[in-house]
């Protein structure tokens, strides 16, 4: 509100903003009260700032009630006029603190200064970074009495970005910036100039102090000792010594000397960089030049290196797309004459013609499994499904295998090193490799000689992995796994041939040329490596460089081991091969299942959705259609949590392998299969799921659940298995409890350096450190620290037998689990 002019406002300036805003506004409803009442102090400090033409403001009060200038109008920016007249608070509420600390300080008698104060204002209708030059002092009444503030700004904003651009752009650039004074010796140099000289970030610099750090040699390059030239700047390179280090680098500087018109004194002024390694690119250059014919031949054979590597991969890429085209079709066909053979031989049972010849075909159908086979694994698109396995304990558990097939005449050695570290393979395939390692020695040394099996730790280093030629090796650590045999050896002319499918050196009819590729192809696969040692007469070595894991050794179950059992469970196939389709039904049902089947995943999902109960899903994996059969074991899976899914196909693409490599927990049984693989793998995951199911019981109702104890533990689960994991941990919340998880020893140890916790719930064979040794490590530390020991093993050794541990056994539900909790903490 608007109040008229009066006598009041006589020291008001009215050719400017201020002076009138000021006079017109209504001052009654602040702090200040009316213009007439305002204090000589103010009214003559005001007088003053007002006809200033820097930027000025006045805190008065206690409150800091905001007056300012015309000059003041570019800082308020969109804020002024609204501003006038508010306490300092309201007006920068962004800047409260600072202002708040300022009122203290100056109404208290005290004074501040700010260079470069940086701020964040609003005052353009967004937050802006802004930089000031700030002075508070207090305005002083008669008595002495601070009754307000004293502001003088200068906005430096537009300073400091340009220095700070320029900053950037000189250490982006590894350009220094400097100018001398030959008179003092004094340089002005900037923070990368400092930088490039190995100066300290504070402190004067001299021309005497650079010449300290010059090189001998080049000292008469320094500035002081070429005065007498026109321009002492000129280009110069020259070396620096580092006191400490005594490291050399070279700097190369470039100057101009400029003279002010009337005036006698010159301004030197230059920069510096650092071509240290622009030196090391010349003396390289040079010696380049000096073997540049020695280069090309060695770039020319990198080349044709190159050349090859690419032609493999585009063969093993051609390979690996006819072969998986190939291998769908016919396993497909395979297994539609492998299942309905082995229907009939139930049906021909005690016709002994009939059934040798229904052996025999069925022999002819394992043959075109493994040729199959071998191509997929040759073309690398064969499904992996890796385990971390021990080679030492994997070879001598081999050993009657490797004696039966080689026969009596052929002496087996097996040499297996000390502290050998665990890998990750397919344990069938790298079987399957052994033998035919094994069986190639065998051929090669006539029925008759030594074979020597050893296993050992490796490194390649990056040498050897730059001389491959195939650039898929990478430098680092791997389990090394070799055969020797004393036969006749390889010809140097065709020992790069030995890995090319169907390339042989054995007599027409002893073998198909694949064995050594599937070698090669499932090496490689794995993410390994595979060399051939070999000389006339003097035998062969086959080595394997299989990559190292840290990963604790997987208990390994052989599912073709005992009898084949049927079952009672309801089974869903989904295939959408007519003939295999049938195929399959026949089969289960002889097993004893009830079958229901379905074309396709869109069928087979409207049949989950029907309510009818199943057990299982057995799904191709490539069938058409828009569902995909990854999408509808997901889906299968949403909508019957305990349902068990078994995947099958003669080539799975890259639905659920990548990287070669099954995903994880994905269950696949390759076509062609027999009636007992798919028996013996059917009760395999069966049993799993029911397992699973032990483990994780339904979630009582609000109803039935047993009430929360009268006071929350701190629990910490360690459990690698993460469905046994979340389980336990949604029974420990259910009961109230303020549960964390880890997968490992690792992460549980960090979760407690940043909260204790009352218990831990920890499974005994956790991977890398144990339950066991996990507990011991952590009571060190947290002596009353309460433990129960989760472990599917009975009598497990080194267990505690002490107050403050329970050993509960797997699997276990919630009431298990709450006794074992109450054990520890009976009152809780």
């Amino acid at each position: 509100m608007a109040v008229p002019s009066t006598d009041s406002s006589w020291f008001l300036p009215l050719d400017r903003e201020l002076g009138r805003l000021i006079r017109d506004l209504d001052w009654s409803a602040t702090a200040l009260g009316p213009i007439d009442g305002w204090p000589p102090t103010l009214r003559h400090a005001l007088a003053a700032m007002l006809r200033a033409d820097a930027p000025m403001a006045i805190f008065q009060g206690p409150e800091g009630v905001f007056l300012y200038n015309d000059a003041y109008r570019a800082i308020a920016g969109v804020r002024h006029p609204e501003v006038l007249g508010r306490p300092i608070m309201q007006a920068w509420p962004e800047l409260a603190e600072f202002n708040r600390n300022v009122l203290d300080v100056v109404l208290a008698g005290g004074t501040l200064a700010y260079r470069d104060q940086h701020v964040v204002l609003d005052r353009s209708g967004e937050s802006e970074d802004a930089w000031l030059h700030l002075d508070f002092s207090p305005l002083v009444d008669t008595s002495g009495v601070a009754g307000g503030v004293l502001v003088v700004i200068k906005e430096t904003t537009r300073r400091v970005e340009v220095e700070e651009r320029l900053r950037i752009a000189q250490q982006a650039g590894g350009v220094g910036s400097f100018e001398w004074f030959p008179e003092t010796g004094r340089l002005e140099v900037s923070e990368e100039y400092r930088r490039i000289w190995g100066l300290p970030a504070e402190g004067v610099v001299t021309d005497a102090m650079l010449g300290e750090l010059l090189h001998p040699d080049d000292r008469h390059e320094a500035a002081p000792q070429r005065l007498d030239r026109a321009n002492p700047l000129d280009y110069t390179e020259y070396r620096r010594i580092d006191p400490l280090t005594g490291e050399v680098r070279w700097i190369a500087r470039r100057g101009e000397v400029i003279a002010h018109p009337g005036q006698a004194r010159r301004r030197f002024i230059g920069i510096v960089m650092d071509i240290t390694a622009r030196k090391a690119a010349e003396t390289e250059l040079a010696a380049f030049a000096a073997t540049l014919q020695e280069r090309v031949a060695q770039r020319t054979a990198e080349l044709l290196r190159t050349q090859d590597a690419l032609r493999q991969s585009q063969k093993m890429e051609a390979i690996g797309n006819l072969t998986g085209g190939v291998a769908h079709d016919f396993n497909n066909l395979l297994q539609v004459i492998s299942g309905n053979l082995q229907l009939l031989a139930e049906d021909v049972g005690g016709n002994e013609r009939a059934e040798r010849r229904v052996r025999h075909a069925l022999a002819g159908v394992a043959r075109g499994s493994k040729l199959a086979s071998q191509l997929l694994s040759f073309g690398r698109r064969q499904p992996l499904a890796p385990k971390v396995v021990n080679i030492g304990r994997f070879i001598r558990n081999m050993d009657d295998l490797l004696r039966r097939t080689l026969g009596e005449a052929i002496e087996v050695e097996t040499i297996v090193a000390g502290g050998l570290w665990n890998t990750l393979i397919d344990p069938g395939n790298v079987e399957n490799a052994l033998l035919n390692l094994a069986i190639n020695a065998r051929d090669a040394m006539d029925g008759q000689g030594r074979l020597t099996i050893e296993a050992g730790n490796a490194y390649l280093d990056a040498h050897y992995v730059s001389s491959l030629d195939d650039g898929e090796v990478t430098a680092g650590q791997y389990v090394l796994l070799a055969v020797t045999d004393t036969g006749h050896g390889i010809d140097a002319t065709i020992v790069d041939k030995v890995f090319e499918p169907f390339f042989t050196t054995k007599p027409e009819g002893r073998g198909t040329g694949l064995g050594l590729s599937m070698v090669y192809g499932f090496v490689k696969q794995s993410g390994g490596h595979i060399k051939v040692y070999s000389e006339p007469g003097e035998g062969t070595t086959v080595k394997l460089y299989l990559p190292r894991t840290t990963q604790s050794e997987d208990i390994i179950v052989d599912i073709d081991a005992g009898p084949v059992t049927g079952g009672h469970e309801t089974i869903l196939v989904a295939e959408d091969d007519e003939a295999v389709r049938d195929t399959v039904v026949a089969l289960l049902a002889n097993l004893g299942y009830r079958v229901l089947k379905a074309r396709d995943a869109q069928s087979a999902l409207s049949i989950v959705d029907s309510g009818i109960p199943i057990d299982l899903l057995f799904t191709d994996v490539v069938m058409p259609g828009p569902l995909k059969s990854p999408e509808l074991a997901r889906k299968a899976r949403e909508r019957l949590p305990g349902l068990a899914v078994l995947f099958t196909s003669g080539y799975t693409e890259n639905s659920i392998v990548h990287g070669g490599r099954l995903d994880e927990g994905v269950e696949l049984l390759s076509k062609p299969y027999t009636r007992e693989t798919l028996g013996r793998k059917l009760r395999q995951i069966l049993a799993a799921q029911a397992q699973r199911d032990a483990a994780d019981p339904a979630t009582p109702s609000v109803a039935t659940s047993t009430p929360p104890p009268a006071k929350a533990l701190r629990i910490l689960v360690v459990e690698d298995d993460w469905l046994v994991r979340t389980t336990v941990v949604e029974m420990l919340q259910l009961r109230g409890h303020d549960v964390r998880e880890a997968g490992d020893g690792t992460r549980a140890t960090a979760l407690l350096d940043q909260e204790a916790a009352d218990l831990v719930i920890t499974d005994v064979g956790l991977p890398g450190i144990s339950g066991i040794e996990l507990a011991a490590t952590l009571r060190q530390r947290f002596p009353d620290l309460a433990v129960i020991f989760a472990t599917g093993h009975a009598g497990t050794a080194g267990l505690p037998d002490d107050e403050r541990s329970v050993v509960l056994s797997k699997p276990y539900g919630s009431e298990a689990l709450t006794r074992a909790v109450s054990r520890l903490f009976p009152a809780r």
